[in-house]
């Protein structure tokens, strides 16, 4: 559970809903295309009339490939010391018809079932110097 005055990695990425976290995004009303993070115009080149609309995406995916982050990443990400490799998953949100990236909630990295479902949740990268928390969304298997 992550303290509401938790202070996220990255603002209007992602938001919690009263029916789970969602990634913010948009999405073309002439041809339905997708976009994470969200665009102010269409990039479809076989759209006729470009019309972006805000758009949420999630929870609910398909883990497509993972990673092991083996090294320390940039902020905003929180590393501990001692650092500790994590998975990161490539996740297709079939429903919303895109395919995002995200760390993966599990103990063993490389335990992570390739194909199995995952829901996104938001949850801790860790707390900055000054004792505050920072949360991102992740996936955890299901």
């Amino acid at each position: 559970m992550t303290d509401s005055n938790a202070i996220h990695a990255a603002q209007d990425l992602f938001v919690a809903t009263p029916d789970g976290p969602r990634l913010l995004g948009s999405r073309c009303a002439t041809c339905r295309a997708p976009y994470f993070p969200a665009s102010e115009a269409c990039h479809n080149p076989d759209c006729q009339h470009s019309d972006i609309q805000p758009a949420h995406f999630g929870p609910n995916g398909t883990l497509w490939s993972v990673t092991l982050q083996n090294y320390p990443p940039p902020p905003p990400v929180v590393a501990p010391e001692p650092y500790r490799p994590y998975a990161v998953g490539l996740v297709d949100l079939e429903a919303d018809g895109i395919r995002v990236i995200g760390r993966l909630q599990v103990e063993d990295p490389e335990s992570v079932p390739v194909g199995g479902p995952v829901e996104m949740v938001i949850a801790s990268l860790g707390h900055q110097e000054d004792g505050q928390e920072v949360v991102s969304w992740q996936f955890k298997p299901c």
